[in-house]
């Protein structure tokens, strides 16, 4: 499946553990992350939980969508749901009916970044997991038969999940418009016409080439201890060869953009009109020192909660709209985004819906004009950091966190140190990145209409390149 995870900013993701890690000092020398590599280039990440006899299992391949070769999108998707059919010792099929047996539950999910295969599982189930996942990574058999029945499933799943989905497919178009160089522009789930044409060779030199312990991280998280599951791991995913280091994931880079951007889609079954608009932004792994907790901290006072400025101007003071919010998305390998979402009073129309996207230029102007207040700064901060009260108990979670965080330039460390950096950012800051990033030659501006609203309209979909920067 194509990875949805995503918290409400990528700073709970960090926040989670770090809080988990600093609660009590008994909990934190019980809940200690301890990670190892093994001599075939595969990292081990090890995450005590001791309240129940259970354990999450996940494999994260440091590979995705924003990987693969030209006129292949969707290649690390479709492999993904191919893992699941046969390998030498296993018949298909038999990998999930084994996983049910034993009372365990099993996904997988893609993002442009990294895929990830996991089990939940009773604790003395856990080397059973491990077998069965240590398998598929080397010895997986596919035939054109199940090239061509999966190839179907994929298809169908893009049908349903985008091409008949009014709001998939603006989000689709936008981030085809802001990405115009970077794979980052491509979906996850491929373009239909490249999906049809994928077949066993392509498949095969993908699996072959990204599927080798050296780009692979094993996270266990539940009832295990470093000292238990070392053994496990040498003895199932240790003996796997390396095929040597990975070379450095280098992927297109991104130009400056010049000109703002705008996307209309328009559909029947869109009851009211609605926007939204992504910037480009400075990821976690890229980011200057501060920039990335500086726009986590900017997205929580632009639009997160009832209390932020877009909610109380355009929803409480204004009444021109009925939702209104923002997102800040840091957890990626190369480029961040940073977004906002509104949408009219139910029955208007074009005109009104104008209105807000006045309005929502007017707040960001003010923010980068006149900056944040350090009350506004403070309450941000205390927000995200007791958000991750709500996920600690989550362990699924946890090993999640972990994963995205290792396989897009993250460390252990970096979770460990995230509240002090959170703590360190100043007002001038948030205004900093306000200025640098939220400008309109680094926007696509999306908007969702009603059919009958643009009945002059000569196409369902246009792109506008504007001239402000």
């Amino acid at each position: 499946m194509i990875s949805k995870f995503r918290f409400a900013s990528w700073s709970l993701a960090l926040g989670l553990l770090a809080l988990i890690s600093s609660t009590h000092h008994a909990m934190a020398a019980e809940a200690k992350v301890e990670t190892f590599t093994m001599d075939n280039g595969m990292q081990v990440v090890v995450i005590p939980d001791h309240r129940a006899p259970v354990v999450t299992h996940m494999v994260w391949y440091r590979v995705g969508a924003a990987d693969e070769p030209a006129g292949e999108s969707g290649v690390a998707h479709f492999l993904e749901h191919l893992l699941f059919k046969g390998t030498k010792t296993v018949a298909p099929g038999e990998f999930s009916k084994t996983v049910r047996r034993n009372g365990g539950q099993e996904n997988a999910f893609t993002s442009s970044d990294y895929t990830a295969y996991f089990q939940r599982i009773a604790r003395d189930r856990l080397e059973l997991m491990m077998k069965l996942e240590s398998d598929r990574m080397t010895n997986l058999q596919l035939s054109k038969k199940d090239i061509k029945t999966e190839r179907d499933v994929v298809t169908e799943e893009r049908r349903s999940r985008v091409d008949n989905s009014p709001s998939g497919r603006l989000s689709e178009q936008v981030r085809a418009a802001l990405y115009l160089n970077h794979p980052y522009g491509d979906p996850v789930i491929g373009w239909m016409h490249e999906i049809k044409q994928l077949n066993l060779k392509a498949v095969t030199a993908f699996y072959k080439r990204f599927y080798t312990p050296s780009n692979a991280i094993l996270i266990v998280a539940g009832d295990i201890t470093v000292e238990q599951l070392r053994p496990l791991a040498e003895k199932y995913y240790g003996v796997i060869p390396s095929t040597g280091p990975m070379k450095p994931r280098v992927r297109p880079l991104e130009p400056e953009p010049q000109a703002a951007r705008r996307v209309t889609l328009t559909d029947p079954r869109v009851p009211t009109p609605s926007l939204r608009r992504i910037y480009t932004s400075a990821s976690y792994s890229r980011a200057e020192p501060g920039e990335a907790e500086a726009l986590d901290i900017l997205s929580h006072i632009l639009g997160t909660g009832t209390t932020s400025r877009l909610y109380q101007r355009l929803v409480v003071e204004q009444k021109i709209a009925s939702y209104a919010g923002s997102w800040y998305s840091g957890d990626a390998l190369d480029l961040g985004d940073i977004g906002l979402y509104a949408g009219p009073q139910a029955g208007s129309g074009k005109a009104e819906l104008a209105a807000v996207e006045a309005s929502i230029d007017a707040v960001i102007k003010e923010i980068i004009l006149d900056g944040v207040t350090d009350q506004e700064v403070a309450d941000a901060k205390n927000s995200l950091l007791s958000s991750t009260v709500y996920l600690k108990d989550d362990q699924m979670r946890r090993a999640r966190i972990y994963g995205v965080a290792l396989t897009t330039g993250q460390t252990v460390r970096d979770i460990e140190e995230w509240p002090s950096r959170i703590e360190a950012v100043s007002a001038k800051q948030v205004q900093d990145v306000a200025r640098r990033y939220l400008k309109p030659r680094r926007s696509v501006t999306g908007l969702l209409l009603p059919e009958k609203t643009e009945q002059r309209a000569k196409a369902p979909s246009t792109v506008k390149h504007g001239d402000k920067s």
